[in-house]
């Protein structure tokens, strides 16, 4: 593995190369960074070469200023300046899988630069503004800032935990909860070892911090995003919805089909749940792989 750091315009982002093979972007969710796709990466790094990074404002990607509510926008605009940085261009353009907020900034990409983007697989994207109820999750948004201005990030997370009502891991969309509490999985999907090395210890103590940022500055103007339909049904990349076999019934999955529905597209269907990536995660390489073959 490679490792570089690519200058966007208000930050540094840390990034990860493996492999050999055409361009595959792995654009990461809320809390968790490029480790958190280290076995997804590594399992298909024999076929393409495989860039992870942490996103603006998370764990090795510093901003250059004081924090603030972020932009889809700009972060669409960093995965266009790091796949560029690796070398994508018109000629010879990337396969890209984001998952969560990542699908988010992926369709953002998808919609601007969609010359640089072959396919496109938005695994559980959770754009709130395509569901039917809509207007709750405008009010459990407000409800998530106002706690999160009484009581930080502990307290927006349980409220925006239990209006999510999602199983397993803690992921961008249930930070608040230990790998204790979620049967030994991590943020970002993978299992937590019995004993963890200085490693994972180090990993955990960003997602953290990360946590801080992601409730106060990445969730409200997330939450409140809707994709550009237009400009994807018009552009070039190959636009794949995708959710997991078990999260059907959750809000990130429903969306994906909501998305799927905008677009008259089918959904794909990825073993696992909303972290299904890290612990699922040869039968996740397979059927990435799959998808990618297939476009």
């Amino acid at each position: 593995m490679d490792t570089t750091r690519v200058a966007v315009p208000g930050a540094s982002l840390y990034c990860e190369v493996r492999g050999a093979g055409p361009v595959l972007l792995l654009i990461c969710g809320g809390v968790y960074d490029a480790a958190g796709y280290a076995g997804l990466a590594g399992a298909l790094a024999d076929r393409y070469t495989v860039v992870t990074y942490d996103r603006r404002g998370n764990s090795r990607s510093p901003l250059d200023g004081a924090p603030g509510p972020q932009s889809i926008e700009e972060h669409g605009d960093d995965a266009y300046r790091v796949l560029v940085a690796v070398g994508v261009s018109e000629a010879a353009p990337a396969y890209v899988f984001g998952n969560s907020s990542g699908a988010i900034v992926g369709l953002e990409l998808a919609a601007r630069h969609p010359a640089l983007v072959r396919v496109l697989v938005a695994h559980e994207p959770p754009l709130f503004e395509l569901l039917p109820e809509r207007e709750h999750w405008r009010e459990v948004i407000r409800e998530v800032e106002a706690a999160f201005q009484s009581g930080g990030s502990a307290a927006a997370g349980q409220v925006l935990g239990a209006a999510l009502g999602m199983s397993g891991s803690p992921t961008d969309e249930s930070p608040d909860e230990s790998p204790d509490q979620a049967g030994g999985r991590v943020p970002g999907g993978a299992s937590a070892p019995v004993e963890m090395d200085p490693e994972m210890a180090a990993m955990l103590a960003r997602f953290a911090v990360n946590n801080e940022f992601f409730m106060e500055f990445e969730v409200p103007p997330f939450a409140r995003y809707t994709p550009d339909v237009d400009a994807l049904k018009s552009g070039s990349s190959r636009v794949v919805p995708a959710a997991g076999t078990v999260s059907a019934d959750e809000p990130p999955a429903r969306a994906a089909y909501a998305v799927g529905g905008a677009l008259g597209l089918p959904v794909a269907v990825f073993p696992g749940d909303h972290g299904g990536f890290g612990l699922e995660v040869e039968g996740f390489a397979r059927t990435l792989d799959g998808i990618l073959r297939a476009g």
